[in-house]
């Protein structure tokens, strides 16, 4: 199968403009996403999807291959389409770019097995919710599947309410995907509905639309970087690592 790998890279973040090319021992945060795709087998290609010139020239001295995309993209899952109408494959892995923990064994859970063609297929990774604090953070996705690990809501709250039982665990969302191309065009033809508005979660232009979003569950070393604080507590992660030979600066 060609699955390719990609790595949406936008540069103009409200809360932290630059985001992708933030420092993080001498090397972009968006390379640290890249080496732990690198990693990934079962991946034919690696792409960084970006808007800004400034990150393909880091690209282009740190020997990374990127695809310029639109300006105008809302959301990431746009400009994953916009790449999917110029790479081929039959599966793409979305990493998303503000993760720089993540693991590659984490990332090889996602892949297909097997072909999908002729309907929609979207997975997405979830991990269990081990800070209490999170539960409250509006910025993780804390998500509630059926039995059969099929999506029934996403919310920035916590879900679901503790009233019955407090012997509950909380999932979160992660920001690693798998779309086939049906997918990623569904998406770009459907409407933006009222819940994704109000949540502003993208991947609720799927469920509100009437397709099925399947959640995958991994151990991950999980934090996007929102904001320059969040970049201090990955450096600190990635500090540890490289003190104990996990990680190296090629």
């Amino acid at each position: 199968m060609n699955i390719v790998g990609i790595i949406p890279a936008r540069y103009g973040s409200s809360r932290f403009p630059g985001k992708p090319l933030a420092d993080i021992f001498g090397k972009p945060m968006i390379w640290w996403v890249y080496k732990q795709l690198e990693k990934v087998k079962g991946l034919q290609q690696i792409i960084v999807a970006t808007d800004n010139q400034k990150i393909a020239d880091v690209c282009t001295m740190l020997g990374m291959n990127y695809i310029m995309t639109s300006e105008k993209h809302s959301t990431h899952l746009d400009r994953l389409y916009e790449v999917s109408e110029k790479v081929k494959a039959d599966f793409y892995i979305n990493v998303n770019g503000d993760e720089p923990l993540i693991e590659s064994e984490a990332i090889e859970k996602i892949l297909p097995i097997e072909k999908v063609s002729g309907k929609v297929y979207f997975a997405n990774l979830m991990t269990e919710l081990k800070n209490p604090l999170e539960a409250v953070d509006f910025s993780k996705i804390k998500i509630t599947t059926d039995i059969y690990g099929y999506a029934m809501y996403m919310a920035r709250s916590p879900i679901p309410y503790p009233k019955g039982t407090y012997d509950f665990t909380y999932k979160k969302f992660v920001g690693v995907q798998c779309f086939n191309k049906e997918a990623l065009n569904f998406c770009h033809n459907a409407k933006r509905g009222p819940i994704e508005d109000a949540e502003d979660i993208d991947e609720f232009r799927f469920l509100e639309n009437g397709e099925k979003i399947k959640f995958i569950e991994a151990k991950v070393t999980t934090l996007s970087v929102d904001t320059p604080k969040d970049l201090v507590k990955v450096r600190t992660v990635i500090e540890q690592r490289l003190e104990k030979g996990e990680l190296k600066i090629e």
